[in-house]
């Protein structure tokens, strides 16, 4: 029940978008508008607010961690991609869309509550060293790779360009640069950051259910039950066995990185998807299955996990 209260309130804000497109009262195709402004102006705030506050040092990280954690993201993200290309016949952009809902996290709206409630201050530390990188490197290959994708990338100078003008990769570097810099976002400006950053979540999440009422929850189905099963059992599987017997790390380390492996696709597969303007159908699907599944793949992880 614990996990259920979690995860509901996920549906309940997409279920205000959909209700919201289905009834009229906002037009589906609003969820364009504010898809762009979570990609382009939320998400790279609370990437910036994220790492300049960090009161921890990003030197001397746990890189047996970190490794086991992502190496099983791109594992499931690599079989994604196969499948969508050879299974279901997907082009080389929607075949990143596909292997990003398969490898990257709800960290935000069900990550945090569900790790520290299930670990408490203890799973603080590690939780932390995972929210630090996550989102910022896995959307910056996302979206690095969706520009690159099918010799579309017109080159070195569109590469350099791309890196050079990515929301998501300022907000990366800026962010660094002011943690090693001791910059802290000034308390007269605090309130604007703060407002904008955690409007990210939800927003993103209303637009997900306006798309819905346009795509619909089964346009997509196998292909999202088949990347809910590499996000959902895949990936934490590697994460544990990585964890567990090839780097052995400390068992809270452990439990962390396979929770944090084992919640449901996030959102911001869709808002990948919308900003390039491919698989949002998928996207949408593999975000709202991978989340309605979670509720008993995540217990069962807690049971292996023995939580």
């Amino acid at each position: 029940m614990d996990v259920l209260a979690i995860v509901l309130p996920v549906f309940g804000m997409m279920g205000v978008g959909l209700v919201a497109a289905k009834t009229g009262l906002v037009s589906d195709r609003a969820s364009d508008g504010l898809a762009d402004y979570v990609f382009a102006i939320a998400v790279p705030v609370l990437i910036f607010r994220m790492l300049s506050d960090s009161t921890a040092s990003l030197t001397g990280s746990p890189w047996g961690y970190w490794i086991s954690y992502f190496a099983g993201a791109a594992v499931a993200w690599a079989i994604a991609m196969i499948i969508a290309r050879r299974v279901f016949d997907r082009d080389g952009r929607e075949a990143v869309i596909h292997g990003f809902c398969s490898a990257q996290s709800n960290t935000v709206l069900v990550g945090i509550p569900l790790i520290l409630q299930a670990y408490g201050e203890a799973g603080a530390v590690p939780l932390f060293l995972l929210l630090a990188v996550h989102l910022p490197l896995m959307m910056g290959a996302a979206s690095l790779m969706i520009e690159t994708a099918g010799g579309e990338s017109g080159g070195v100078r569109r590469f350099v360009k791309t890196l050079a003008t990515h929301p998501i990769v300022l907000a990366l570097v800026a962010g660094v640069i002011a943690h090693v810099a001791g910059f802290r976002i000034p308390d007269v400006v605090r309130p604007v950051t703060d407002g904008i950053a955690s409007s990210a979540s939800p927003v993103a999440l209303v637009a997900m259910g306006l798309a819905l009422s346009r795509y619909g929850l089964t346009s997509d189905p196998w292909a999202a039950a088949v990347s809910s099963a590499l996000k959902l059992v895949v990936h934490p599987a590697m994460v544990w066995l990585l964890g567990m017997y090839v780097f052995r790390l400390d068992p809270v380390f452990v439990g962390v990185g396979v929770l944090f492996a084992a919640l449901p696709s996030g959102v911001n597969g869709y808002l990948v998807a919308a900003r390039y303007n491919t698989g949002e159908a998928f996207a949408s699907n593999a975000v709202a299955l991978s989340t309605l599944f979670s509720v008993g793949t995540v217990t069962f992880w807690l049971f292996v996990l023995g939580k």
